[in-house]
């Protein structure tokens, strides 16, 4: 195009006009040398036309594709902490002057909301651990940010169902799936702290929405995600979005889940041209990361048997409905050579087994083998379980192994547990789901990885207990009111999984799982 300008002056302020002429039109032939291109109305014309819409959307794509992802503006780690649920957490920072959250990341949920102007008894504003240390936890409140505002009920990004006429502000309530567990709350708005995830580290602030949490029940008061939950799910409210709205993103990211427990998080990340795919299946009304599986296989047994599952990083465990719960449980179990554990009720597992453990040094060693268990997805790409277990103490002070699943009667949920080893990329642009075996630190040294383990893996038990022994690595993060210190483990009573080595080696470190953690994380789950 060509554009010819004319000016004129009024008051003594100058203005500019410009008159847009197409490239192919008759006042620009044989200005720019084009008298050579096709006539327009012609069927070369259009695909010309066709040809160049093609390549300037291209170049579009590219300038997105070649932004670095961003991060939080504290980097991008997550950590797995066993005190808090068995969720992955990060710290995010908002508002001005800055302050910090330790924040659930929820794929199964859509809005971000932190403890704000909390009622009486509301929230939690301290957590005190096992070890007897206690955490303050950050209360955020819009008067004490200069860059935050409250969404009047008015606006065009307040769902004015439940808007009343006893309050001008936009309000909120979100129920989830846990007995009684929920946050209710005003709608506010103020600016996210995040960074390009590159060298550069260039600060990037985002003004999003997020829900002002003035009351939250159930487990948010009993330790899961007391200081704030993440929602990543795919409606207009989530943050996701929100960035790739703005132009600061694009639509995707990725969420590693490495076996020691620590992760990383990218927004605008796509993934790589090798990873595995599948699509998603989306709903008009509160659509999910749900995907199909077409194919089940355990061991030597295989099924025929379709059924979808929702991707959701805000379930520890993975739950199925039957018919997909009984079949891979009980296709486990008939290939499993320890003996099978008595009914228990205070263990959330229905498939567990008796070990025996060798102590050599203080290091409890466990050795077992159990089948593999692979999922087809959609589009043929094989999803293979890296760490399926859980390992859990007996009364006796013995050990067990158990199989790491729990039967659902509503709905199919693919928790934390299964994502285990891998990168998991939600991308919403082209409405898929990615993934690529990773430790979640050098992933184009680690893409070796055997997708399909042997028959005899190392297994990392997935959890460990707030009062584990103190053999855990340093890098084992602790909870500070503002963020994860990695180095001060030994003085924080909390602990992820320390590093495991690839499948090579048949005899891994035994954690234990404490019953009471099992049953706080249990009862929280996605949400409806």
């Amino acid at each position: 195009m060509v554009l010819l300008s004319s000016w004129r002056s009024c008051d003594g302020l100058g203005t500019f006009g410009f008159k847009i002429h197409h490239r192919f039109s008759d006042p620009v032939k044989g200005i720019l040398g084009v008298d050579e291109l096709p006539e327009k109305g012609s069927v070369d014309y259009y695909v010309a036309m066709a040809h160049r819409d093609r390549i300037i959307r291209g170049r579009h794509l590219a300038s997105i594709k070649e932004q670095s992802p961003l991060a939080f503006s504290g980097g991008n780690d997550t950590y797995r902490l066993g005190s808090l649920g068995f969720l992955h957490y990060a710290n995010v920072s908002l508002g001005n002057p800055s302050l910090s959250f330790l924040v659930a990341l929820d794929t199964g949920s859509d809005l971000f909301w932190l403890p704000c102007d909390c009622h009486k008894n509301g929230c939690l504003e301290a957590l005190t651990l096992s070890s007897g240390a206690v955490i303050n936890l950050n209360i955020y409140s819009p008067n004490n940010s200069s860059t935050s505002g409250i969404i009047p009920c008015n606006s065009t990004s307040c769902k004015k169902s439940h808007c009343s006429s006893a309050s001008p502000n936009c309000p909120y309530k979100v129920e989830y799936l846990s007995n009684n567990t929920s946050s209710t709350g005003i709608i506010v708005e103020d600016l996210l702290h995040l960074i390009q995830d590159d060298d550069q580290s260039k600060a990037v602030d985002a003004n999003i929405t997020f829900g002002c949490g003035q009351l939250l029940t159930g487990t948010f008061l009993e330790g899961a995600a007391p200081n704030g939950l993440f929602g990543l799910g795919m409606d207009n409210i989530s943050v996701p979005s929100t960035l790739a709205r703005l132009g600061l993103a694009s639509n995707s990211f990725s969420m590693c889940f490495g076996s020691d427990g620590i992760g990383r998080i990218k927004f605008g990340d796509n993934g790589s041209s090798d990873q595995r795919k599948t699509p998603f299946n989306i709903r008009s009304t509160h659509p999910t990361y749900n995907v199909s599986i077409t194919q089940t296989t355990v061991g030597k047994i295989v099924s025929a048997l379709e059924f979808s599952a929702i991707f959701d990083s805000g379930t520890s465990f993975t739950s199925l409905k039957d018919p997909a719960y009984t079949f891979i449980s009980e296709s486990f179990n008939s290939q499993v050579l320890e003996r099978r554990h008595p009914s228990d009720s205070q263990i959330p597992f229905e498939y567990c087994y008796d070990l025996s453990v060798n102590l050599s040094q203080h290091n409890y060693t466990i050795n077992f083998t159990i089948p593999d268990i692979n999922l087809t997805m959609k589009g043929g790409d094989q999803y293979s379980l890296i760490d399926p277990l859980a390992v859990v103490t007996t009364n006796k002070g013995g050990y067990m192994y158990c199989l790491a699943l729990l039967k659902n009667e509503v709905i199919n949920i693919i928790g934390q547990n299964f994502m285990t080893g891998y990168n998991i990329v939600f991308d919403r642009e082209k409405v898929v789901l990615g993934w690529k075996a990773s430790n979640c630190y050098d992933d184009e040294n680690f893409s070796t990885l055997p997708i399909s383990p042997s028959h005899s893996p190392a297994h990392s038990p997935a959890y460990s207990p707030a009062h584990s022994p103190a053999h855990s690595p340093a890098h084992s993060p602790a909870v500070s009111p503002a963020a994860v210190n990695p180095e001060a483990t030994a003085n924080s009573g909390t602990n992820s999984d320390p590093p495991v080595s690839p499948p090579s080696s048949y005899s891994p470190k035994l954690k234990p799982f404490h019953y009471t953690l099992a049953m706080l994380l249990l009862s929280f789950l996605a949400i409806v």
